[in-house]
């Protein structure tokens, strides 16, 4: 397991460094993984929300792709 660590400054600002801290635990990805692993999600459920999702992107890119309407 990577060790994630934030060094408080000279300074002593805590804050800071807690965000530092909360922003590196984001990009790597670790809190979205203890998520996960909160609950079990069936195989179905997980397939039926990645199809939603793409349905959602597929409309989202056809809707961009639209001529706005005449203003007139």
């Amino acid at each position: 397991m990577i060790k994630r660590r934030v060094i408080v400054g000279p300074d002593g600002n805590v804050e800071k460094a807690l965000r530092k801290f909360k922003k590196k635990i984001m990009e790597s990805g670790l809190l979205q993984e203890v998520r996960d692993r909160e609950s079990y999600t069936k195989p179905t459920i997980k397939r039926k929300l990645a199809k939603s999702q793409a349905k959602r992107r597929w409309k989202k890119h056809l809707r961009d792709q639209q001529l706005p309407p005449k203003l007139y």
